[in-house]
């Protein structure tokens, strides 16, 4: 499925990390959950990759999707690697922190995109934790909550910032 494939004019939101098992998955996961509360469903396509290919296929990893649950968001996704097409599929690419911004500025094709490449915490008015949302793969669980704080109050400002597009 893409962008364009209901007849409701889309915004179409690519949450971007290394892997694609941990911070992204959150992020699409939240998204969508405050998508959905807002009824406004049919008006976002939202997914997620990894600039890696390392976990390619894998499920989230389990500490992403436990705190996920507790908050009562589900994480259905699979992780997959950004492509070309993905340029000309998505108006925004979000970014988790400033490695992954460079590489999705170093993938996007010099024609062709439109694609808007972002920050996810340049969307968090709080600014709690500067620029970027630390990678929790090496840490603990308190780190997954961490995450899940950050990447949930940066998506409610990237929503509202959406909506007033």
């Amino acid at each position: 499925m893409d962008a364009t494939s209901k007849g409701t004019p889309q915004t179409s939101v690519l949450f971007v990390c290394l892997g694609n098992i941990c911070r992204s998955p959150l992020a699409e996961g939240i998204f969508r959950h405050l998508v959905e509360e807002q009824g406004l469903d049919d008006y976002f396509f939202i997914d997620s990759a990894g600039t890696g290919a390392w976990h390619v296929g894998e499920r989230p990893d389990g500490r992403a999707s436990l705190v996920a649950r507790q908050h009562g968001i589900s994480l259905d996704s699979r992780a997959r690697q950004v492509k070309q097409a993905d340029f000309k599929s998505f108006d925004y690419m979000i970014a988790m922190d400033r490695e992954n911004l460079r590489v999705l500025e170093d993938l996007r094709p010099e024609a062709n995109s439109d694609t808007q490449i972002k920050l996810l915490c340049s969307y968090n008015v709080k600014g709690d934790n500067g620029d970027e949302i630390p990678d929790p793969y090496y840490g603990g669980a308190s780190g997954f909550e961490n995450v899940y704080q950050l990447v949930h109050q940066s998506c409610k400002e990237l929503l509202q910032h959406l909506r007033a597009a």
